[in-house]
């Protein structure tokens, strides 16, 4: 399923699996911007205005969940897919990804073919945040 070109924030402080991640969707025709960790990302989000963040939960200097919350109250953050790319996966973890404001959940490693098809389904520009959190497994 093609997928319509975005700007994705790779948050994530393991740097290898942020820069392998971004290299595969700049190899299919996105463009990319890293943080390694929440404030950065928190920064970056709103410097660099992305269609779709895809953050780690287990950041340093701020979460995943409080970095996700600080992004949906910036001025364009409503309009962000923000997809939390985790190792935790227990229902418990999802509700936690909802309530700060994720649109989707996916856990580590990531499934690539589920990644496209999640952003394939996103409308362009992201007017895609939602108000419940996807399962994508």
């Amino acid at each position: 399923m093609p997928v319509a070109p975005r700007r994705i924030l790779v948050v994530d402080d393991n740097r290898d699996a942020a820069r392998s991640l971004a290299l595969l969707l700049k190899l299919d025709g996105h463009e990319t911007e890293l943080a390694h960790d929440g404030v950065e990302a928190v920064q970056k989000a709103s410097e660099y205005r992305p269609d779709v963040i895809l953050m780690d939960i287990g950041l340093p200097e701020m979460s995943g969940y409080d970095a996700c919350r600080a992004i949906r109250c910036q001025p364009h953050g409503s309009e962000i897919l923000m997809v939390a790319l985790t190792g935790w996966g227990q229902e418990d973890d999802r509700i936690k990804s909802r309530e700060a404001g994720f649109g989707a959940h996916m856990v580590k490693p990531v499934d690539y073919a589920a990644l496209m098809k999640l952003l394939a389904g996103a409308p362009p520009k992201s007017k895609a945040a939602s108000t419940a959190v996807e399962q994508v497994e």
